[in-house]
């Protein structure tokens, strides 16, 4: 008794291109041979979901199952029979095809015959068409935010992914030191599986980097704001300042004015022709009270230098 394909793939004889698709992505992933090792007859159930959807995917093929079913397959030669059965009697009769169709030879003006309703069918040969090339898996696009550090230097983290059949796995990334916000990483292979036995997709890590409240990059510079004391910009001063690479000691010159930028070189962020800069901008911090006797003072002191520190500003 011949398959029906509607029942193999588990659709009604109504279902839509669509649902035809669907329903045999589900069944080729769950009977593939590579996804089924140990079960002899996954291969079996697999080769029939393939043909039943090679069928019913191709609109011509499927009105020629709809109205013959299987038999109009058949390519063995010679005139085309279908047997069915007598509804009037209960016995079965066989119907010669050539008498629609006309004989094995195309008529001249006429219409080539059921053998090229066949070739058609089967891709010019009178066998089936050739199986059409595995489907790679679809690639899968996953948004992951890093610390500003871990950007810079480099590390690890990890991703949850959801798979179309509801599992989560989780899988680690490795984080290139530095990575800019919006970047990609793609880990190949690790998107879907393929359902037809292809190369499995890739996965697409889009990276977001966090701020961090005291550095901020500029290309492959870093830059930090260091608050100094009123004396120790006066008379210089030697500070601590934690860095990617630990924490070094910053000589502050002395007379330095707020918003001046020492350069530490090769402190930056390591970059394709080297690392770059770190550079520390000087501010100024003020004593949270000031009492008179202190203002007055400092109104002698800037009476010293008569010269307007505002004197440079320009539109």
């Amino acid at each position: 008794m011949s398959d029906d394909y509607y029942k193999i793939l588990g659709i009604d004889r109504g279902a839509s291109p669509k649902e035809i698709e669907r329903a045999y992505r589900k069944l080729a992933r769950q009977y593939h041979p590579d996804m089924n090792p140990d079960d002899k007859t996954a291969k079996e159930k697999f080769q029939k979901v393939q043909h039943a959807y090679d069928v019913l995917n191709d609109p011509e093929k499927r009105k020629m199952y709809d109205a013959y079913g299987s038999g109009f397959e058949d390519s063995s030669g010679g005139a085309r029979t279908w047997r069915t059965y007598n509804r009037g009697t209960g016995g079965a009769e066989e119907i010669d095809f050539s008498q629609f169709f006309g004989g094995g030879q195309a008529e001249a003006g006429g219409f080539g015959g059921f053998e090229e309703i066949l070739r058609k069918f089967a891709g010019g040969s009178g066998r089936r068409r050739a199986r059409q090339p595995a489907v790679r898996g679809r690639d899968l696009h996953h948004e992951l935010q890093v610390p500003f550090g871990t950007a810079i230097t480099g590390g690890q983290a990890q991703v949850s992914i959801r798979r179309e059949d509801g599992t989560i796995e989780t899988i680690s990334v490795k984080i290139p030191a530095g990575i800019e916000d919006g970047k990609k990483i793609r880990l190949r292979g690790q998107g879907e599986r393929s359902p037809t036995g292809g190369a499995s997709g890739d996965l697409l890590i889009t990276v977001r980097v966090a701020k961090h409240p005291c550095y901020r990059r500029s290309g492959n510079d870093l830059i930090v704001a260091v608050p100094v004391r009123l004396s120790e910009a006066a008379g210089g001063a030697k500070v601590d300042l934690p860095t990617p690479e630990g924490v070094i000691t910053l000589t502050i010159p002395p007379g330095t004015s707020s918003g001046k930028r020492l350069r530490l070189k090769g402190l930056g962020v390591a970059g394709n022709y080297g690392k770059g800069d770190l550079y520390a901008e000087v501010q100024i911090v003020l004593p949270p009270v000031i009492d008179e006797a202190d203002l007055q003072r400092m109104r002698e002191l800037d009476a010293r230098y008569q010269r307007d520190p505002r004197s440079d500003l320009t539109w």
